[in-house]
């Protein structure tokens, strides 16, 4: 059965089997959420695991390492969402990092996500409504992933943390 849902909580504090990390391209630790889950997961451990990788990676690609010391996910995946003050009409990588992360969630044979609202703060650039566009094209890579993968069930956590994110993206998940 597939499910997605919007919620106002923090994606690093979701029981799931894979939480997504707003990563950079470089994946290592950053502000917000990124912060927040290379915290939670062990600073150390979680560097290590992601400095395995070639980096760095591209708008849009996805990644996955074990989550170490988070005990309500079995594993991280990093999606790197893209930079709207570099590229301001980059969503398509912004698609494809919420789609990517949900091939990669299968590929591991995993069934839950938590999303962070990927590209909505700093990353936000000059658009009008980042967390309403991160909503939109999450939704977008999620009828597309259960619409070429309709044997796979998913169970999707969209999480807005503030309250005003959450609002911005209610807007998008009003109009499905």
């Amino acid at each position: 059965m597939n499910n997605i849902e919007l919620i106002n909580e923090s994606c690093a504090d979701q029981t799931v089997d894979a939480i997504v990390n707003a990563a950079n391209g470089g994946l290592w630790a950053g502000g917000g959420i990124c912060g927040v889950i290379f915290a939670k997961a062990g600073m150390k451990e979680l560097t290590d695991a992601c400095s395995k990788y070639d980096t760095p990676l591209k708008d849009g690609e996805a990644v996955i390492t074990p989550a170490f010391n988070i005990k309500n996910a079995k594993a991280i995946i990093h999606a790197v969402g893209p930079n709207f003050a570099k590229t301001p009409a980059a969503f398509k990588e912004l698609f494809e990092a919420y789609y990517n992360s949900l091939k990669v969630l299968m590929d591991n044979g995993y069934h839950s996500i938590a999303f962070p609202l990927i590209s909505s703060g700093i990353f936000g650039g000059s658009l009008s409504n980042p967390a309403g566009e991160s909503a939109k094209q999450c939704l977008r890579a999620y009828n597309k992933f259960i619409a070429d993968y309709p044997d796979y069930g998913i169970d999707v956590k969209l999480c807005a943390f503030s309250a005003s994110e959450m609002a911005r993206a209610q807007e998008e998940f009003k109009k499905i």
